[in-house]
């Protein structure tokens, strides 16, 4: 296994990796999800703020592993190809089946309902799944027309994530009267810490997704091996205190306790600070938000979903593998997008958008395995990045990766339990896609 040049222009500094890096993770979770958080807590604030922390932590454990990996092996394809050339081409495949069937169509839906339900609470009228699906469709709609319709829209929903993000978080600080302890209790009374700290930690990787585009940032870097880590440990340490002050200011609003039963917390702030009006104008910035963040994983997914089928892996390669007029892989798109569809008749934002982050990170922590495994198997293989702190900060990525895991196939309540299993399944049930296609090709299925 050799390491292929890479032929980008390398004219990024430091700062301009920190801003990809905060523009590529900063999404629509902060605004939802800590009404799965507190609900985890009993009720209590302090485990939820710890939770945050801990899981900026693991993001930047994480992201500073699977750098080491993307950069050594830099081909597109991203899980597919590191897992695939490390271990197994089967292995590789599963995880792309995971992002096709699973990651990107389950969070595209969580965003279709959020929406949905947004609107509902608006508008007075239950239209949460209707509203849904139509989303589903004007993305996939506007994803066919072309990339660069799909671009623009991207750069207005980047505006309304920022804005109401600011708002909320000066607002919060300055007008919310609220002086309740914001670490005590750590959680309330009868909740376990353990199982409730993973499913908090779960909620809140949602809300840090989008790390691992930190491979791609390295091609074009002046100083990968100096810069990288403080891309990485800055952009990651900005998002947290972002997301650390965002939460803070929802509770100088609205006490935990209250915060876990409104489903969508950051409009209900926003209403309280601003008054009806404001409030509205705050929650459809975060609606347009939200469409946009389904934009971009839709967009994602489907690029997914043609490299899977240019690699002659999926069924129905040859029309998956196909670009429109308009040179983007249409059928890749409404792929993605038809169970995304089918997925959002869920209806439930919390367990579509788990059930995504639960799946990524089975993958994610095999990743992290790939570092240790190359530098025993490759010890003088060209490094141009090295993660700093090996062994510890892969050990502690991994350590954190298999927590996540086991706390929902063991910790969690029968809900969580029933997610995880039901991801396994769907996951595996790729294994006898991928030989049956590879037998009809006459390939072999192994490395």
């Amino acid at each position: 296994m050799e390491s292929r040049p890479n032929e980008m222009k390398k004219n990024m500094g430091v700062m301009s990796a920190i801003s990809i890096v905060v523009g590529c993770v900063i999404g629509a979770g902060v605004f939802f999800k800590p009404h799965a958080i507190y609900q985890a807590t009993g009720g209590a604030p302090g485990l939820g703020l710890l939770s945050w922390i801990i899981g900026g932590l693991i993001s930047i454990f994480g992201a500073l592993t699977f750098a080491e990996i993307a950069v050594l092996i830099p081909r597109t394809g991203g899980m597919v190809t590191y897992l695939g050339e490390v271990y197994d081409r089967r292995i590789g495949f599963l995880a792309g089946w995971m992002q096709v069937v699973i990651f990107y169509p389950a969070y595209l839906a969580g965003y279709g309902v959020k929406v949905g339900t947004e609107l509902s609470g608006l508008l007075g009228v239950n239209i949460s799944l209707p509203v849904g699906i139509l989303v589903i469709a004007g993305v996939v709609a506007l994803n066919v027309l072309g990339s660069g319709s799909a671009s623009r829209f991207q750069i207005l929903s980047t505006a309304c994530k920022l804005i109401p993000l600011a708002l909320i978080i000066a607002a919060g600080m300055l007008l919310g009267k609220s002086r309740e302890p914001l670490f005590t209790p750590m959680v309330g009374e009868g909740t376990g810490a353990a199982s409730a700290l993973g499913t908090t930690l779960l909620a809140v990787l949602f809300a840090f997704e989008g790390w691992t585009n930190v491979g791609a940032i390295a091609g074009e870097m002046k100083r990968p091996a100096r810069d990288l880590p403080r891309a990485i440990v800055g952009g990651v340490s900005i998002i947290m205190a972002v997301y650390l002050l965002i939460n803070i200011a929802y509770l100088r609003v609205i006490p935990a306790n209250e915060l876990m039963n409104l489903e969508s917390p950051a409009s209900a702030v926003a209403a309280k600070l601003f008054g009806s009006a404001g409030g509205t104008i705050i929650a459809v910035g975060i609606i347009i938000s939200v469409i946009g963040a389904g934009n971009g994983f839709l967009l994602s997914g489907s690029r997914v979903a043609y490299y899977l089928a240019k690699e002659g892996m999926l069924p129905g390669r040859k029309q998956l593998a196909r670009l429109n007029e308009r040179l983007v892989p249409a059928n890749a798109i409404i792929l993605v997008g038809t169970l995304a569809a089918l997925y959002s008749l869920i209806g439930q934002f919390d367990l579509l958008t788990d059930m995504g982050t639960f799946s990524c990170w089975i993958f994610y922590t095999l990743t992290f395995c790939c570092v240790i495994h190359m530098r025993r198997t490759h010890p003088d293989m060209e490094r141009k990045y090295r993660v700093p702190g090996y062994p510890v900060i892969p050990l502690l990525a991994i350590a954190s990766g298999l927590y996540v895991i086991a706390s929902q196939l063991f910790l969690s309540g029968s809900r969580g339990r029933i997610m995880a299993l039901a991801s396994v399944g769907i996951t595996l049930i790729g294994l006898p896609v991928y030989l049956a296609v590879q037998k009809k090709a006459g390939k072999p299925s192994g490395k």
